[in-house]
């Protein structure tokens, strides 16, 4: 019996139409109403249902779906070692049991192991569809299920389908070998008065199995024609999004709108599960209650993102930033937070990238981290020794029930569930040995295929569900952002290797029901009294085509859709455009360095901010090496080896730069040292030279402090740490390595007055007369360049002379203005401070 889109009926209205109905029919019938049963397609429509029947007054029949029928008549077998438990990661180890006895899966593994890992995935899903759809089926109709799975797989043999053939062959004899009843089987024994189905969203293929068991039975058919559905009374509008953003900020616009008209509740139909999380924050945001029916996966909570961080820091090749994430997850509550943050801030002032400092440093925080999650380091062991482990680092560093999806892991991993003998999990948990990165993966996997829902309130304004289960539900209003060709489009099912062809002989979900399931259950959206569809207009760069299903529903009206108005009203807010910011200290720094004086002349509020406030971008600890990282071995390369040298230069050299590159990532540095192969003989050349000139390697990396200034700034100290001073026949010479080219350097050396570097560090030197100053460029393509400061001395002087008359000011009372200029901006981490970006 088809029930049709009655013009202006509303949900209630349809509800009563049911009871009506079912209740003329079962009249007929001679049936009694409280002897029949109504099966809905969803648990969700059972409150309408009953309102509905309960309006009649008298008796009602059961009204339940499919499964809650089948699973109040008994519970089903837990399944036993070798069976399928429909838990993929544990039914994995099962597949991976069957496969150890067939030469084609082995060959492969032997070939490609991620080859065969996908392979026995596949092997699962495919297993886990035929016992879905053998479960849909009458217990005598199973053999020929499994005689026509058989008979489509072997259609594929002798051609590129045979991986496929062999995989779908053994998901075939691993569920026909499973002896358990499954509990849709004791649907088939029941005898009620009557069945009445509602079909809704497409056909259930229990329901309709049941229908033929000699039973009278109704079927209510309560789909529209999405082509062919004309329907007034319903508030109908669409709005086209340029954007991400503008979309999910539409799609909460729309819910507001809809809440402050009082059609509540709102059903937020989640089509675009990235979309509706953002909305969904955004009515938090408004306070606005919501019940989420659909979850997200259980990796993707607090608890498991803390969980995964502990698991990589102990069972992968783990960085420093893995570690840190560890113990600054809420697992590392238990740590002291101070303490936490000078280990890290110690490890960012490093540049360390791995643990091994911190290993031989035995920092009290780092050994009792290293300690509690000792359980789990080790190699191999069997996954129930891998459980138990885990769960006692995870009672030793505090529970995770307090953390959002804290209890929901413990269960899906095992830890707090009932012990698991006697059923499939025994075997496989008790049994299966596993590498740490196996268990890794093993967890990842399990997380990922769990479902987590958050706790709401039941009397939620707004309800988050897929479009399937928001049919016939009395909501106020609906709203559904991403209704574009790439968002509302139906997937193909997950079959494993059976195809589309195959599912559809098969009786199994396959494409093209999808696609009818998809457009029935958008046009059952044309009975509620408002609709606000949503869409994006481009994808990127790329512009985004509305759905087919929206274009069909416009063809069956004779118009486009009416446009979506958004009430949001735009404030008007005055210009304020930033000034140019000064800042006018009261003290000085007690000691200056030649970048922080770089830093004065370049942009006194540079200046500030560095010296003075003591900001610094936090440094990074996984990143790729650069060529400061690069100058920084290369310092300490050469002075281990003028500290260590023997005789046989470069021999030396190659041994000091092993030494010194043992904390560094090989495989980053590797260009790196490439060039300085290059930079080797050229260095060793240069030595040789100079030395037979008199020149002599005396101190490398020393640390110098001096007190250049008189009057109010006579405490006022420079400090700063020179790369090296050789010894020559003119007196006393200061080089600073550079890796950068020598043409630059004598660009900046035409102005001497502009060098800072070594200025300063000759004002360290004591502005000695007879010193001698020059930058040491080391990657010139043909041989080493010194590029010489000429008379830095007096350089220096005028310096501290400049610098006493600048900073005698500032004390006075002179401000540190921000300049602007040049390219000093581009680089400085002080921009966002100062506002450049906005000044008038």
């Amino acid at each position: 019996m088809n029930l049709g889109l009655a013009p202006g009926e509303d949900i209630a209205g349809f509800w009563r139409r049911v009871a009506s109905t079912c209740t003329d029919w079962l009249g007929a019938q001679r049936v009694p109403l409280r002897d029949a049963v109504l099966l809905l397609p969803f648990a969700q429509q059972i409150a309408p249902a009953r309102r509905a029947f309960a309006v009649r007054g008298g008796w009602t029949p059961l009204i339940t779906t499919t499964n809650s029928l089948a699973s109040s008549l008994g519970p089903s077998r837990l399944a036993a070692p070798g069976q399928i438990s429909q838990d993929a990661a544990i039914d994995a180890f099962t597949a991976e049991g069957l496969l150890a006895g067939q030469s084609w899966a082995q060959a492969l593994r032997a070939r490609d192991e991620k080859a065969y890992v996908a392979a026995r995935a596949r092997l699962v899903e495919t297993a886990h569809a035929l016992a879905r759809g053998a479960a849909q089926r009458p217990p005598e109709a199973r053999t020929g299920f499994f005689d026509t799975a058989r008979e489509r797989l072997q259609l594929q043999a002798g051609g590129p389908g045979d991986l496929e053939r062999a995989l779908g062959l053994v998901a075939v004899a691993w569920v026909e070998a499973d002896d358990r009843r499954p509990a849709t089987d004791a649907l088939f024994t029941q005898r009620p008065g009557a069945w009445l189905v509602l079909q809704v969203g497409g056909p259930d293929p229990l329901a309709q199995a049941l229908m033929g068991q000699g039973v009278p039975a109704l079927c209510l058919q309560a789909d529209v024609d999405l082509d062919t559905a004309t329907v007034t009374g319903v508030d109908l509008r669409l709005a086209a999004s340029a954007d991400f953003e503008s979309l999910a900020e539409q799609a909460a616009t729309a819910v507001l709108q809809h809440l402050n008209a009082g059609r509540a509740p709102v059903a937020l139909l989640a089509q675009d599960r990235v979309v509706v999380r953002r909305v969904r924050t955004l009515l938090m945001r408004q306070r606005v209650p919501v019940q989420d029916e659909t979850g997200w996966t259980l990796a993707t909570t607090p608890a498991a993102a803390a969980l995964m961080a502990l698991l990589r820091a102990m069972l992968a090749q783990p960085t420093l930033d893995e570690w840190l994430a560890w113990l600054k997850s809420p697992l590392g509550a238990v740590w002291d937070a101070a303490a936490l943050r000078e280990l890290e801030a110690l490890c960012r002032r490093k540049g360390w990238r791995s643990t091994g400092p911190l290993d031989a440093l035995g920092l009290p925080l780092w050994r009792e981290a290293r300690e509690a999650a000792a359980p789990l380091a080790g190699g191999a062991r069997k996954l129930g020794g891998w459980l138990a482990d885990l769960g006692r680092v995870l009672r030793r560093l505090g529970p995770l029930t307090g953390v959002e999806g804290g209890e929901e892991l413990l269960n899906a991993l095992w830890i707090s569930r009932n012990p698991w003998e006697g059923s499939a999990h025994e075997q496989v948990i008790g049994a299966t040995k596993l590498r740490p990165d196996e268990f890794l993966a093993w967890v990842d996997a399990t997380l990922e295929g769990a479902q987590f829902s958050p706790q709401e309130d039941a009397q939620a304004a707004v309800v988050i569900t897929p479009m399937a289960r928001a049919l016939l539900r009395p909501f106020g209003a609906a709203v559904l952002p991403g209704v574009d060709a790439a968002t509302l489009a139906a997937s193909p099912p997950r079959n494993g290797v059976l195809s589309d062809a195959d599912a559809q002989a098969l009786g199994l979900p396959h494409l093209a029901a999808q696609r009818e399931a998809q457009a029935w259950a958008f046009a059952q959206l044309l009975r509620l009294p408002a609709v606000t569809l949503l869409r994006c207009s481009h994808a990127g760069a790329e512009p985004l085509p509305p759905s087919p299903l929206l274009e069909r529903l416009e063809a069956a009206w004779g118009h486009a859709l009416p446009a979506w108005q958004d009430e949001r009203t735009a404030a008007a807010l005055a210009r304020q455009p930033a000034k140019r910011r000064q800042a006018v200290p009261a003290c000085l720094p007690g000691a200056l360095s030649a970048s922080s004086i770089e830093a004065l002349r370049n942009c006194p509020y540079q200046f500030f901010s560095r010296s003075l406030l003591g900001l610094r971008e936090p440094d990074e600890l996984e990143v790729e090496l650069d060529k400061r990282d690069y100058g920084t071995w290369l310092h300490d390369v050469l002075k281990r080896f003028h500290d260590h040298r023997s005789g046989d230069d470069l021999a030396d050299l190659r041994a000091a730069a092993d030494i010194e590159g043992e904390r560094l990532d090989a495989a980053d540095f590797l260009p790196y040292r490439a060039a300085f192969e290059r930079v080797l003989p050229r260095y060793v050349s240069w030595l040789a030279e100079t030395e037979a000139q008199g020149q002599h390697f005396e101190a490398g990396e020393v640390d110098k402090r001096c007190q250049p200034f008189d009057g109010a700034m006579a405490g006022l100290a420079l400090q700063g740490r020179l790369d090296r001073i050789d010894t020559t026949p003119q007196g006393p010479l200061l080089l600073d390595y550079k890796t950068g080219k020598a043409a630059e350097l004598r660009d900046k050396l035409k102005a001497p007055l502009e060098d800072t570097q070594l200025a300063v560090y000759a004002l360290l030197m004591g502005a000695d007369p007879a010193l001698q100053a020059a930058y040491l460029a080391l990657d010139e393509p043909d041989a080493l360049k010194l590029v010489p400061h000429e008379a830095v001395s007096d350089t220096a002087l005028v310096l501290r002379d400049g610098l006493q008359a600048d900073l005698s000011a500032v004390l006075g009372g002179a401000a540190l203005p921000a300049l602007g200029e040049g390219r000093v901006c581009d680089y400085c981490e002080a921009r966002g401070l100062c506002r450049k970006d906005d000044w008038a």
